[in-house]
């Protein structure tokens, strides 16, 4: 695939301009760059999401033109996106099939294909396994054999790795390696420049809507690349001392949650998190952090235990009354709890803090207010947009998450639930969140920290629990446990602590 001049421009914003890329046949090709660089534009133009302004583009040394994915797909490009797009409730043969029944049908004959690729590539997949039983390491490798099926050759990644632990990691650079040996080609989307340099035969690095550099990964280092990327060095989420008080802020007891069917979802989960504490939650996704996080901030009611906020039982308190007495929300889905995305952004600081300044003056919103406090965090945490009238859709992802995680550390909140805070952000927004957590920690914030990043729970928590199928089943010291002794506790392999 050869990219020569690629531009494209929405109103107020070049999101790419003057890009030159050149991808081997038979290669794993990393793109990197910081949130607001343009990769989530490129990709969409070339899955025909999007059609550039300027440039051209070539596929097996013909020029194309794609005016929908249909087109891509028919020329052999097939996309992995970071948010998986699978039914729970349908087998593995029914995922795969949707939308391409015209290929080998619905019954034996797909499943015959299905179990080759499988086979062939080594998923380790059952046509007939419901996907919600599926982990997910093996819910990312239907993704790819859906592409796969389709007969894609050119297969686009975008942040494959976020929600895996590192031996999911492993076992994908594994299949990912066995798809370019088979003579596939791979553009990998990543942040997580460890791991670019571990899988990327060819590495693309763009800043502000540019190519600035092809490198080897031999070439290269972490520190180089995020100097590419950012002009500064790759960040580290170490806190170099403790700043942890006898002040218990948040108490869970005997916790437990079951769903409508009275199913248990969480059960006898009890932890505290005292002033200037960060306690981490490790845990493959699905495993309870979702229950957990609404349990505490109030979207989900407890069929047993307490939660208290300095003293005081808040149990059955709303999610406003929550909200109002001083906690933080970052949470999980950004698109479904954080934002208003069809709304401005200084809509979108008011979202939430409906109730205090800035945002109202007396019983009447302050629009200036809020305008004025979106600036503000636009500025403090280089949010990349054309100004506070933007409508949030307009924002890449990580540029989402700036907003979001800027306005939830406004107001001085004295307990921050941050679920998974810096996926899909770049490492200079990565430096940039973890300093403002830590600072917020040094003065007695109490942060619940969830993430699918092992370095960076292992960085900035004070202590890590494991959960796992809904209870907590180990306590780690962040200075002595290692990615992998997480990861092995995750999935239920290392010993209980």
């Amino acid at each position: 695939m050869e990219l020569t001049g690629i531009g494209k421009r929405f109103p107020g914003v070049i999101a790419n301009h003057d890009i030159d890329i050149t991808i081997q046949a038979g290669t794993i090709h990393a793109l990197v760059g910081e949130n607001g660089a343009g990769k989530s534009t490129l990709m969409k133009i070339l899955y025909g999401v999007q059609k550039p302004d300027d440039g051209t583009i070539k596929v097996n040394g013909a020029e194309v033109s794609f005016a929908t994915p249909s087109d891509a797909i028919a020329h052999g490009l097939g996309m992995v996106f970071q948010h998986f797009m699978l039914a729970d409730n349908l087998t593995v043969l029914e995922n795969v099939v949707l939308g391409a029944e015209s290929l080998h049908g619905i019954g034996d004959d797909a499943r015959a294909e299905i179990t080759r690729i499988s086979e062939v590539y080594g998923f380790g997949l059952d046509p007939d396994e419901l996907v919600e039983s599926l982990g997910v390491g093996e819910r990312q490798r239907v993704e790819i054999l859906k592409v796969l099926f389709r007969g894609a050759r050119i297969i686009i990644l975008d942040e494959p790795t976020a929600v895996l632990v590192p031996h999911e990691v492993d076992a994908l650079f594994e299949n990912l390696r066995r798809l370019r040996d088979q003579g596939h080609t791979l553009i990998f989307i990543s942040h997580k420049l460890d791991e670019v340099l571990a899988i990327a035969d060819h590495i693309t690095v763009i800043r502000r809507g540019t190519t600035v550099a092809s490198v080897l990964p031999s070439e290269t280092t972490s520190r180089g690349l995020a100097e590419l990327m950012v002009g500064s060095e790759l960040p580290s989420p170490s806190t170099e001392e403790s700043t942890v008080t006898e002040t218990v802020l948040l108490a869970v007891r005997d916790l437990e949650v079951t769903d409508e069917d009275g199913r248990q979802e969480l059960a006898e989960i009890s932890f505290d998190i005292h002033a200037g504490e960060i306690v981490g939650i490790a845990g493959v996704e699905g495993n309870g952090q979702t229950e957990l996080v609404e349990a505490i901030i109030g979207m989900r009611h407890l069929s047993r235990g307490t939660v208290t906020m300095s003293g005081t039982d808040i149990t059955h308190w709303t999610t406003r009354q929550r909200r109002e007495s001083g906690i933080g929300y970052i949470p999980e889905d950004r698109h479904r709890h954080g934002l208003l995305l069809d709304s401005p952004l200084w809509e979108n600081r008011i979202l939430g803090h409906q109730s205090r300044p800035p945002s109202v003056v007396g019983p009447w919103l302050n629009l200036r207010g809020a305008r004025a406090d979106a600036e503000r965090i636009i500025a403090e945490y280089d949010v990349r947009t054309p100004g506070v009238g933007t409508n949030a859709r307009a924002l890449s992802g990580g540029n989402q998450q700036k907003f979001i995680v800027g306005r939830e550390m406004s107001g001085d909140p004295k307990i921050l639930v941050a679920s998974h805070p810096t996926r899909g952000v770049d490492v200079g927004a990565q430096a940039q969140i973890w300093s403002h957590i830590k600072a917020a920690r040094k003065d007695g914030l109490a942060v619940l920290l969830i993430s699918a990043d092992l370095d960076e729970l292992i960085g900035l928590s004070d202590s890590i629990r494991v959960l796992l199928r809904g209870r907590l089943v180990g306590r780690f010291d962040p200075q002595s446990v290692t990615p992998q002794e997480l990861g092995s506790a995750m999935t239920g392999a290392g010993d209980d602590r």
